[in-house]
């Protein structure tokens, strides 16, 4: 990202990111009121809607790398990276139709909650403690890379560049918790939206107009594959994102359970399968139209070069928040889910069961500083490590983990007979062998390889991350399943799990608990309608910086106006949203 910096913003470019910045903590500031209990702050007191829910599900699966890694492999191989995202739409479906109603039905505030009712108080916490330093340092290095994205985009120093951007993400989910999340993810979407819908036009006229838009769509289904990533490579990563997004990915499980109900829950589910379907095609177009007009450049400069040489003033300022945004949005989701485990697991479980919802609000808000605190000094520590070390690191952490975990808890909700013994050896197993593989897998030669070989690091990451995966979840599962037949259930156990099971298969609204739900219940209309107006009102006050009356100027106010619509209408809506009952 050398390149933006490079480019020299100008006024309106800061413009642009003060006022998004400024944006984000008004919307933390709104909610802070609003959070009365724990279920308001880390459930949204289960009312949050469930198309701000689906969108707030779709930020959180992605960060600026997909953009800079996946735009180099675009304007390499053509519409390969649109394969390679498009195995998040079956890993979607998979999880709506096997999971969204099971994960509402679940009644919980945290998503390893129910490992208790349905294994043991043992389980639940193993899979909370050892899950929250793996999240956390995770978290650590994506504030590692948006660090150096600012200090590389705006010419910062690394270390103020992650202090500032920590701090904005921190302090607005300390004040509005699970709302503030999921609506800045919305106006995070808006955001990015416009920058994509920016840059596909725009490409395509220096292309050359429509009449060359057969230049660069797929042949043939081969477009799509290479010998390298073939049939056999993205099945593997298919289940991988099966059992990721199902189970081990806490902040997507999160918004299964957020929403109203069931049947909201399902309409999430099918939102970001949509989403997940023209989103790739749409990020990367600009990049596989780069290939005839930006020359021989290395992969991983495609992106800014095609900011810079496309976008006008003002606008390249829009497209900078919107790699923020895309990672923003997994860490405040991250903070807000980490936070909840640490509150509602570790703390209500083990030392106050008694507290006052008061209590665990105050208690979750402190949670969410020693999560925001710990990513936030670790990634200080992490920045003096080459970019090779913290590429190893995040594969590492990813692929050991995902399968020893990700088995017992599908298991746990889709089968009665897997009893506590055997998720309990299937994920110590599954552990083990994923640390052998780390010392003696063949695929450590990733590990040899120059980080300015971006490329060959990417695609061997990727290769390492399936390998991983695909023999942990092998191990995890024979073992879960062997333990299962050959070690009997007690009848506790058999009672317990029938008892669990027994609450999947009752919709809500048939418990009296779910007369409970928090006390966040208003429609968040009249906040998003208003984010909105603001953008629009940006779009349009940099309108005298963009240019001429050509393509760009006609782009940035034919969005500044629609936002200035969409904005105002969704406004006027509020009174007649919080009058309407849920679907």
């Amino acid at each position: 990202m050398l390149l933006l910096a490079e480019a020299h913003l100008s006024g309106p470019d800061y413009f642009m990111l003060i006022g998004y910045f400024v944006l984000m903590l008004c919307i933390g500031a709104y909610f802070y009121r609003h959070m009365h209990g724990i279920k308001d702050y880390f459930s949204g007191g289960n009312n949050i809607p469930w198309w701000l829910s689906g969108v707030s599900f779709y930020m959180s699966s992605f960060s600026v790398f997909a953009f800079v890694s996946y735009s180099a492999l675009a304007y390499k191989y053509g519409w390969l990276p649109v394969t390679l995202l498009w195995v998040t739409v079956p890993a979607t479906v998979f999880s709506v139709l096997l999971f969204a109603r099971r994960w509402r039905r679940a009644r919980i505030d945290s998503p390893v909650e129910y490992l208790e009712t349905r294994y043991s108080a043992a389980f639940r916490q193993l899979v909370a403690w050892q899950g929250i330093p793996v999240k956390m340092v995770d978290d650590a290095l994506k504030l590692v890379a948006i660090g150096t994205f600012i200090s590389v985009s705006l010419g910062l120093p690394m270390g103020q560049s992650m202090f500032w951007s920590g701090l904005v993400i921190l302090v607005y989910t300390f004040m509005g918790g699970l709302w503030a999340v999921t609506v800045t993810d919305f106006i995070q979407f808006v955001v990015m939206a416009v920058a994509v819908l920016l840059l596909v036009p725009l490409a395509l006229h220096r292309l050359g107009g429509a009449d060359e838009w057969t230049r660069i769509m797929p042949g043939g289904v081969a477009d799509f594959f290479t010998a390298e990533y073939n049939a056999v490579y993205l099945i593997l990563l298919i289940g991988l994102y099966c059992v990721a997004w199902s189970s081990v990915n806490w902040p997507l499980i999160q918004r299964y359970y957020c929403v109203a109900n069931e049947r909201e829950a399902i309409k999430v589910g099918w939102l970001v399968t949509f989403l997940n379907l023209i989103g790739p095609p749409l990020m990367f177009l600009p990049a596989i139209a780069a290939q005839y007009f930006l020359g021989d450049v290395p992969g991983k400069e495609v992106y800014p070069r095609l900011c810079i040489s496309l976008l006008p003033a003002g606008v390249l300022g829009l497209v900078i928040a919107a790699m923020f945004a895309a990672t923003m949005s997994m860490l405040s989701s991250d903070y807000n889910v980490c936070a909840g485990v640490l509150t509602n697991d570790v703390y209500r479980r083990l030392f106050r069961p008694d507290a006052s919802q008061k209590q665990l609000v105050l208690v979750g808000r402190a949670m969410t500083l020693v999560v925001g605190g710990f990513a936030l000094g670790a990634a200080m520590l992490m920045s003096t490590l080459t970019g090779e070390g913290l590429f190893k690191a995040m594969v590492t952490l990813f692929g050991v983990v995902t399968a020893p975990v990700g088995v017992p808890m599908i298991l746990g909700l889709l089968s009665r007979r897997v009893t506590n013994l055997a998720a309990l050896v299937g994920w110590f197993v599954g552990i083990v062998v994923g640390l052998a593989l780390l010392k003696w897998c063949p695929a450590k030669v990733l590990f040899e390889y120059p980080l300015a070989d971006g490329e060959k690091l990417f695609s061997l990451a990727l290769e390492k991350e399936v390998a991983l995966f695909g023999a942990t979840l092998a191990v995890s599962l024979l073992t879960t399943l062997l333990v299962t037949l050959l070690v009997p259930m007690k009848a506790d156990d058999r009672r317990r799990i029938e008892a669990f099971h027994q609450r999947l298969a009752t919709p809500i609204g048939e418990l009296p608990e779910d007369q409970m739900s928090g006390s966040a219940g208003f429609s968040p209309f009249k906040i998003v309608g208003i984010s909105i107006f603001c953008i629009g009102l940006m779009l349009l006050a940099i309108l005298p910086w963009v240019g001429d009356w050509d393509l760009a100027f006609g782009l940035t106010l034919g969005f500044g106006l629609a936002l200035l619509v969409i904005g105002a209408i969704m406004t006027v809506m509020t009174r007649r949203a919080d009058t309407t009952p849920a679907a």
